[in-house]
């Protein structure tokens, strides 16, 4: 006999089925994957949300959950439960009274406070309350009830993975730290990406950088960015065609093992 698992079924109420005092409900544990799944999704990048330093010296001395994330699962409760597939969203009031911090969970409710049977609108009050029973989010929102009854199965969601910012690059970076540094020559890095980049390197421990270039270009460059050169090796060039074929005969002659691309046009 083959074993499936159980289907599971998305149901709305109509507008007649709905009674009032009806109460529909969800929980929620907010984790830091959250928080960083709901930044990539909304572009709202504040500090305030993802930066634990800048968190630390804010107002709520630790990292918090961004506001809508808490009324993003009241729409689910609307949108889902009741009333469900087939309910219009006409209004959404909000009033915010606690942050929401990451191992909060969240117990989101609605309540059906009043329906008109000419329009099929219905008032719902909305409530958000943590493991501690304090309010955290509340308000009221105003929607078309469907008519038709809805019952589907419920849609299978895809598989979100959040990935740290340069996870990749860093597995490599950890592996290459286990051999000496690559004595490299950084042909013309006048801009600061080529400059930062290969000081970073070094920084990590992966080259012995040798820049070569316009000195007083990449001079001016590290002093308006104030960054450290004056311990590295720099041969001077008139120009970047100078400076690449420098850098060649450095690796041609053996004294560098390697060449990285500065600000070159090729």
């Amino acid at each position: 006999m083959e074993l499936t698992e159980p289907r599971v079924f998305v149901e709305n109420r109509t507008f007649d089925e709905i009674q009032i005092g009806e109460t529909a409900s969800l929980s929620r544990t907010l984790s830091r994957e959250d928080i960083e799944l709901f930044a990539v999704m909304s572009g709202d990048v504040n500090p305030a949300h993802l930066d634990e330093d800048f968190a630390h010296s804010d107002v709520f001395h630790t990292i918090i959950a961004h506001g809508m994330w808490g009324a993003s699962l009241i729409s689910t409760l609307l949108g889902s439960r009741l009333p469900g597939p087939g309910m219009i969203y006409l209004d959404q009031t909000l009033r915010f009274h606690r942050p929401v911090r990451i191992g909060d969970t969240i117990t989101v409710s609605v309540t059906a406070v009043e329906k008109d049977a000419g329009s099929r609108r219905v008032l719902l009050e909305c409530r958000c309350v943590n493991q501690l029973h304090e309010v955290v989010i509340d308000g009221a929102a105003t929607v078309i009830a469907p008519a038709e009854k809805v019952r589907r199965p419920q849609f299978a969601l895809p598989e979100v993975r959040v990935s740290e910012h340069g996870v990749l690059f860093r597995g490599l970076v950890d592996r290459a730290k286990g051999l000496p540094p690559v004595r490299m020559a950084v042909v013309h890095p006048v801009d600061l990406d080529s400059l930062l980049g290969a000081l970073q390197a070094a920084r990590e421990g992966l080259i012995i950088p040798v820049l070569v270039g316009p000195e007083n270009r990449i001079r001016a460059l590290a002093d308006a960015h104030e960054l450290l050169i004056d311990d590295l090796a720099l041969i001077g060039t008139e120009h970047s065609h100078e400076a690449a074929e420098v850098a060649v005969g450095l690796a041609r002659d053996g004294k560098v093992d390697a060449l990285m691309k500065g600000s070159l046009h090729t």
